[in-house]
């Protein structure tokens, strides 16, 4: 939540939300009547103008959210920026984070991570996506949608490899749930269970510590890996053995000029 109070008073003369039915209840139970609209992804560049004309007559504005804090994930930034651009103060307010509060019931290390919102929902582009984030030393942070939860993870699976992971959903609600395996095991989970309901977030652990891999040894792996193709088998070396992808690109690239 974020406001601009003018000077001399506090609260906000208007309040915008995602969904204004629930942030009515929100009003209503502590007695607030502030003007209320809507901001949202379909009318966001018509909301901000409204919004930053409403701050250059001098009101105070406040964006809210019903399911964790504004501007993540979400057309928030954009309007955070418009107001920042107009020479207008921005107010952090905390509030739940479903990233955060993820990370902390995950089990997962937390000294390093690395939030990457939503994955596309095409394949292949979700992998290409995944591949780039493979050698990322830090926890990875996931939204994702129930539909696409288990496609997701099996791609995570198979690009990631067999890491330490967490699905945790409608975290801070009644229906809280968080289910902690290792990708594999998530992804046939939801596999079978079908597609879960609420708000989800996916945190995949670090990549495994591996030893120093010889010269030979990443040879005789990409020889294997090879029949599937240059990028295929340096992405499988890169999460199997722990090598820095562009050095199993190039070593697979050489052997398969030698063929």
């Amino acid at each position: 939540m974020w406001w601009r109070p003018p000077s001399g008073t506090c609260g906000a003369s208007r309040v915008y939300a995602e969904d204004t039915r629930v942030t009515r209840k929100l009003l209503d139970a502590y007695g607030l009547k502030p003007k209320l609209g809507a901001y949202h992804e379909h009318n966001a560049e018509a909301g901000r103008e409204e919004i930053l004309a409403a701050l250059a007559r001098g009101e105070s504005v406040a964006l809210i959210s019903d399911a964790g804090t504004p501007l993540v994930s979400d057309p928030g930034f954009k309007l955070a920026r418009a107001v920042i651009e107009a020479g207008h103060r921005v107010f952090p307010i905390p509030g739940a984070s479903a990233l955060l509060a993820g990370l902390v019931v995950s089990g997962l290390p937390s000294d390093r991570f690395l939030f990457a919102g939503f994955l596309p929902a095409k394949q292949g582009q979700r992998r290409a996506v995944l591949a780039e984030l493979a050698e990322a030393d830090a926890t990875l942070i996931f939204y994702e949608s129930g539909p696409r939860l288990a496609d997701s993870l099996a791609d995570m699976a198979d690009v990631l490899g067999e890491r330490q992971a967490a699905v945790a959903r409608e975290l801070t609600k009644m229906f809280e749930e968080t289910r902690r395996e290792t990708l594999p095991a998530l992804a046939a989970h939801y596999a079978e269970a079908g597609a879960p309901r609420g708000e989800i977030v996916v945190l995949v652990g670090p990549p495994l510590p591996k030893g120093e891999v010889s010269d030979e040894a990443l040879d005789a792996f990409l020889l294997r890996a090879l029949p599937r193709g240059v990028k295929d088998a340096a992405a499988e070396a890169a999460r199997d053995l722990g090598v820095p992808r562009k050095r199993a690109y190039a070593r697979a690239l050489e052997l398969k000029d030698r063929a």
